[in-house]
């Protein structure tokens, strides 16, 4: 996955003399070592196919997957060929842990790896793979190369590596001393580059001649490649990336949503914004550095060092901010700060493609990170209220605050679900009677609000096995990922916990994937999150036959039940409707994505708890 995003970003319509990638391996493995060595052998061939034939996408596995084979292109099965048996080589490599001896042999870099204790204890391991200044750097065709640099910064136990923001803050570093560009494009390593001209894009903004010079940031859509038809863990967050936040722009622009962003150097290092002045990217880009390979591998190393940051500004006022799992909406919001503006590009090809969680639990974990995170800067003295008083407008201070305060939400939703059902058992009520006329305010606002979502959701490409689904997920992302991340977020105010970065995985096995691709919602492991969704679930099924009973067996009180508790009622069966897909994970699914036995068990126990 790592080599197909690294081969995609290469192959850019774009001078490859002025186009630079660095990954950083935060894992230090000598296995990805190996596979970018195997990247940069490929890209001699794929960059030129890629530049003959126009290719798009430009990862090599997704064309492949996607594209049938042309008819007059010669090439096609050769390259196909070279590809399937690059990936067979590092399949094989990884599977066996162990580099060949004759690769090992080949290249000074897995030297370095004798002096590595671990993956958290390490040197800095700097590789130049393809220096594009040396006129030998050329693929079969005799055009240059892109430069192409490893790094896996140095991690010693005693020092806190800052995650994600500190890696970005290390590649800023190198990325200056090597090649020093002025445009920076950050992407995760599963966003491979769906559109050869993204960047052309983002520089018609940077360069534009009347208010260019204003923006720090042009912040692409986060889309993905493995989507079901119905979308069914609603990952494609369609209404906010199509309505939302175009709507920005026009307040100062979008957040920084951590990938397929393209960073002015400038404006990501601290430099403020001044109105009078002019950056011309062309000069900034002529900057030539002449040392050789070798030596600057050795003289950047100490740019990645654990000490390096000590009494610097990096990780306050330079580079990503530290101290938060959404490091990057506070880096993004900072830079707002700093008088930049941003801008949200979403061209009719999307610009870059992903992978979305394909297990419940992935997504649950995924939100409840985001959320968490959110939630921290509105807690903290980056409050965009205060931190953004007369520095942005009021308007996108309250934009960022809605995204802000999503952990919040949960409080409200879980309300609605819990509460009305225990009521319905009671015999309590909640809300007017059918026969009021207090029953319009309620029926309107339900009605209104779900058929304007749903045209929304229509509107936007979406289907409506789409929208159930996405309301599904809503309710599910409300009653668990949030309700942990507020939890987690109190508990680390009060000192309790201790910032983690949770990392969504990437890769599944076969199982899983295909039930994933027949829509069917995958639990198969035992989780609080899906205790609480359990026991909701049941709770609210045994308020519907609890509100069943008391209709059916009193004939001469049906009327009259229905009247004091028809909202209720009807409530209680939209939830039931929603929940379907666990009902059948608890009861009637066989197969490995079934809820456990366990959580089965539990929720039972205390659904009937709760109701007694």
């Amino acid at each position: 996955m790592v080599v197909n995003t690294v081969l995609s970003m290469m192959a850019y319509n774009y001078p490859p003399e002025k186009l630079s990638v660095y990954l950083s391996d935060d894992g230090g493995s000598n296995l990805t070592f190996y596979a970018m060595l195997e990247a940069a052998n490929f890209s001699k061939t794929w960059l030129p196919f890629c530049k003959k034939f126009k290719v798009e996408p430009m990862s090599p596995e997704a064309y492949f997957r996607t594209a049938s084979e042309p008819l007059n292109v010669q090439e096609w099965p050769s390259v196909k060929r070279l590809y399937e048996e690059m990936k067979m080589r590092i399949e094989i490599t990884t599977k066996l842990n162990q580099i060949p001896e004759h690769i090992y042999k080949q290249h000074k870099g897995f030297r370095e790896w004798n002096f590595v204790t671990s993956k958290r204890d390490h040197q800095t391991i700097l590789q130049i793979l393809i220096d594009g200044r040396d006129t030998n750097a050329v693929d079969i065709e005799g055009n240059p190369l892109p430069t192409l640099v490893y790094l896996a910064r140095e991690k010693r136990p005693q020092f806190l590596h800052h995650f994600k923001a500190g890696a970005m803050n290390a590649l800023i570093r190198i990325s200056s001393k090597i090649s020093n560009g002025p445009i920076i494009l950050n992407v995760d390593c599963d966003m491979y580059s769906n559109n050869s001209e993204s960047i052309k894009y983002s520089l018609c903004v940077f360069m534009d001649e009347e208010k260019g010079d204003e923006f720090g940031y042009v912040q692409f859509p986060q889309s993905f490649d493995n989507l079901t038809k119905n979308d069914i863990y609603g990952c494609s967050f369609r209404v906010i990336q199509k309505l939302e936040v175009h709507g920005l722009d026009a307040n100062g622009g979008p957040c920084f949503i951590g990938t397929g962003c393209f960073h002015r150097r400038e404006a990501l290092c601290g430099k403020k914004y001044e109105k009078n002045f002019r950056f011309d990217l062309k000069k900034l880009n002529n900057t030539k550095v002449n040392e050789r390979a070798s030596l600057l591998e050795e003289t950047c190393k100490v740019l990645a060092s654990c000490t390096f940051e000590h009494n610097t500004t990096w990780g306050k006022e330079m580079g990503l901010i530290y101290g938060f799992p959404a490091e990057d909406i506070v880096t993004g919001l900072s830079v707002q700060c700093r008088g930049w503006k941003s801008m949200f590009l979403d061209p009719e090809r999307d610009g870059f493609l992903g992978v979305a969680p394909i297990t419940l639990l992935q997504l649950l974990v995924q939100h409840k990170r985001w959320t968490e995170g959110h939630l921290q800067v509105f807690l903290s003295k980056y409050c965009p209220l205060l931190y953004g008083y007369k520095k942005i407008p009021l308007k996108l201070r309250l934009a960022y605050c809605a995204y802000n305060l999503w952990a919040a939400n949960c409080l409200a939703t879980l309300y609605y679900v819990v509460v009305p059902c225990l009521c319905l058992l009671k015999g309590i009520t909640l809300f007017p009677k059918i026969s009021s006329p207090w029953v319009l305010p309620f029926a309107y606002v339900a009605f209104s609000h779900h058929a304007y979502s749903l045209g929304e959701f229509l509107w936007c490409g979406g289907t409506f096995l789409g929208w159930c689904n996405d309301q599904r997920m809503w309710l599910f992302k409300r009653t668990t990922s949030y309700l942990f991340a507020s939890f987690e977020t109190i508990l680390k105010l009060l000192g309790y916990s201790q910032l983690a970065f949770v990392i969504t995985t990437k890769v599944a096995d076969e199982d899983v994937s295909k039930r994933y691709d027949q829509e069917m919602i995958e639990f198969g492991v035992a989780s609080p999150m899906f205790d609480i969704l359990a026991t909701l679930a049941i709770l609210n099924l045994l308020g519907s036959f609890g509100a069943i009973k008391k209709v059916t067996m009193h004939a001469d009180k049906g009327f009259k039940v229905l009247d004091q508790l028809g909202l209720q009622i009807l409530l209680c069966l939209v939830l039931v409707t929603i929940n379907l897909p666990v009902y059948q994970a608890l009861f009637f699914r066989m197969d490995k994505g079934k809820m456990p036995s366990s959580v089965t068990y539990k929720s039972i126990i205390f659904a009937l708890l709760a109701c007694t």
